[in-house]
């Protein structure tokens, strides 16, 4: 099958499949399941294809209308970095279907959730071969309305709804800024089309462009959690187990990246945009990092950490390197979907989500101690896992940028992070697998069925073995098809020494105090810090006083104007009406004996006007 029908079906195969999905009663989950799985193993059967087919950058460009000079095209746009992305987005995808057939097994809405599943993975990879900005502009909205709907899927959690809501409305702030940069794009622009919107970027006021990027990168903080828009995707946890893994490895929080990526011209020229999204990124790294030292909820730590490794992509990027950007995300999606899913199999076990009530897992539940270990390794850049040369080509990318205040504060921060994620990542290994059981669930637990066990051991493959990636001749310069930085991602492991000493102080030191008292929690000895971290900073606080509260406030007094003054208004003077009509209506239901005599003395007042009008005259 030729590259030019490859690249529509990607996105339109879970298409059909969350179409078909939707129509399908409760009652039918076995046909939800097939259908759910069948759209994801076609999507990634696609991807594949494409991977082994595209050499050169494809492209489809079909008009929709024309509005005055301004035409409005559709079509994909495919290259090697897009099939890589893609397949990313099918492995998780596919892994999330099987997993959700046995994690939601008493789940009654399980046709809904699957279709909901499939139409997420659609829009995606929409954003993904999109060629045109309004169809990735569709796409981009499509993953936020499926992140609602799935993130509040569990309607016997109170907490749900209200996550739901907050995922929402903080990405659709972002989003408004999102809008606006792409029209500013296309009709300056004149056409929508992303290869002409870049080649015409030369010619573009030079306002009008770093206006455009900002904007876009409003979208880009809100859909990939980076600061200050990042406080939803913790609190996004109270969704379903696989969802977490869909949103953090795949979809949703990769979007943003992979977008800058995709227009990284725009922000190059649109200075300061690049030293903008730094400043964002490096407050994320840490701010996700730190929050994840004192959490106790397992899908919060993994939350937490997917800010900060979000945030190591954000730089990479700021400092000129989206190949090391997208390469980091390709490692990510893969140990992070393990992470999730492995933690997934322990609070099915545990029946809980606190690592308060694990511990001593690592004997009962051994196929997920090692897939977890291997994800966890991976996530702190353990050698030779795939972490390891992603997040390594982050730090070599900054430390050879050049002068310059941004490269430099790049890399003393990531250095910091992969001390405190080593950190982190120790103590939920700990605290989860090692020690005594600190539940009577804790000391029955056991390994998940086939369903549950089999994509979380699959994803263990490329959580080790995928950062092998960067020795492949070309591998780099394919993630980076505009050449506008020096890609070279041979050079992974050249800062080996500085991440590796901050990698075992981390390690060492949560080892040590967990040996201090291994029926406890090393964050305790964060002392007064601990409950600013658990709070992370309280930003939440903040954007509550400042945000939040002044806007309900604003809308009650919107309500109360609208309901005394202008309902009071239309309602008073159809009030008025109807008493003066009640009167009239009296009047004219007044006996025959007072009728006639009003009647008698209207007439007399009457010949008394007249009378006196014809004097005067």
């Amino acid at each position: 099958m030729s590259v030019d029908v490859l690249g529509p079906l990607l996105p339109v195969v879970p298409l059909v499949a969350a179409l078909s999905g939707f129509v399908l009663p409760l009652r039918s989950r076995t046909a939800a399941a097939a259908l759910g799985i069948a759209g994801a193993a076609g999507a990634l059967v696609v991807a594949i294809l494409l991977a082994a087919k595209v050499e050169e950058p494809f492209e489809t460009v079909v008009d929709w209308v024309r509005i005055g000079d301004l035409t409005v095209t559709g079509g994909v746009r495919i290259d090697s970095a897009a099939t890589y992305v893609a397949v990313a987005v099918g492995v998780v995808a596919l892994a999330v279907q099987v997993y959700s057939t046995t994690y939601l097994h008493d789940d009654d809405r399980y046709p809904p959730y699957a279709a909901q599943v499939s139409l997420f993975t659609a829009a995606m990879l929409l954003v993904v071969v999109a060629g045109d900005l309004i169809l990735l502009l569709v796409g981009w909205e499509v993953m936020g309305i499926c992140s609602y709907l799935l993130i509040g899927h569990d309607r016997r959690l109170s907490e749900a709804p209200r996550a739901a809501v907050k995922a929402f409305l903080v990405t659709r702030v972002g989003d408004v800024g999102f809008l606006l940069g792409i029209v500013l794009l296309g009709v300056n622009a004149g056409s929508f089309w992303i290869t002409q919107v870049l080649a015409s970027l030369p010619g573009l006021p030079a306002a009008t462009v770093t206006a455009a990027a900002l904007l876009l990168l409003a979208g880009v903080a809100g859909k990939s959690a980076q600061f200050p828009l990042h406080t939803w995707l913790p609190d996004a946890m109270a969704g379903p187990t696989p969802i977490s893994a869909l949103i953090h490895a795949a979809t949703m929080v990769a979007a943003g990246i992979y977008v800058v990526t995709r227009l990284y011209p725009v922000f190059v020229l649109g200075d300061p945009a690049l030293p903008v999204l730094g400043v964002m990124a490096v407050i994320t790294v840490l701010i996700g990092a730190f929050a994840a030292t004192a959490q106790d909820d397992i899908k919060r730590v993994l939350a937490w950490s997917t800010v900060s490794q979000i945030g190591y992509m954000a730089a990479a990027l700021a400092v000129g390197a989206p190949a090391v950007a997208l390469f980091h995300l390709l490692t990510h999606a893969a140990f992070k979907a393990l992470l999730f899913l492995g933690a997934g199999s322990v609070i099915h076990a545990v029946g809980s989500n606190s690592m308060s009530a694990m511990g001593g897992l690592r004997k009962r539940m051994p196929g997920t101690f090692w897939s977890m270990t291997i994800g966890l390794g991976a996530l702190i850049g353990l050698p030779p896992l795939a972490g390891f040369w992603s997040k390594d080509a982050v730090l070599h990318a900054a430390s050879s940028a050049g002068a310059g205040w941004l490269p430099g504060l790049v890399y003393g921060v990531g250095l910091a992070g992969v001390l405190v994620t080593a950190w982190y990542a120790g103590r939920l290994w700990l605290r989860t697998f090692f020690g005594a059981p600190r539940s009577p669930a804790a000391e029955t637990a056991h390994e998940p069925p086939w369903p549950m066990a089999l994509p979380v051991l699959v994803l263990a493959v490329p959580s080790a073995l995928l950062g092998l990636l960067a020795f492949v001749d070309g591998f780099g310069a394919r993630l980076n098809p505009f050449d506008l930085a020096e890609v070279d991602l041979a050079h992974v492991g050249a800062e080996t020494a500085a991440p590796l000493s901050a990698l075992v102080v981390g390690l060492v030191l949560v080892w040590a105090l967990w040996r201090r008292d291994t029926a406890g929690d090393p964050a305790r000895f964060l002392g007064p810090a601990r409950s600013t971290f658990d709070n992370a900073f309280w930003l939440d606080t903040v954007q509550d006083r400042l945000v939040v509260r002044p806007v309900v406030a604003l809308a009650r007094g919107a309500a109360v104007a609208d309901q005394r003054v202008v309902d009071g208004a239309v309602e008073g003077t159809g009030q008025s009406t109807t008493d003066a009509g009640n009167i009239l209506a009296a009047w004219h239901r007044a006996g025959l004996p007072r009728a006639a005599t009003a009647l008698l003395a209207g007439v007399l007042l009457l010949g008394l006007a007249a009378a006196l009008y014809g004097s005067a005259t």
